[in-house]
């Protein structure tokens, strides 16, 4: 009956233990993806901090609905 009574609560706390392991994966990969994201719109901002003023203006135009 002790026995049992130990089983069933090494498996609880088993599943337990999968289940927040599998919760701090998922929020270290969400972690890592928005890191990329932000590494990417920082290169992007960078590129358009160095082109000139009319470049700019010219690439903006294109986007910008009339």
């Amino acid at each position: 009956m002790l026995g049992l009574l130990a089983s069933v609560i090494a498996a609880l706390g088993w599943g337990f233990r999968q289940r927040f392991a599998g919760a701090e994966a998922e929020r270290s990969r969400q972690a890592k993806a928005e890191a990329a994201a932000r590494a990417l719109a920082d290169r992007v901002d960078n590129d358009i901090g160095a082109l000139p003023a009319g470049a700019i203006k010219k690439e903006l135009k294109a986007w910008a609905r009339d």
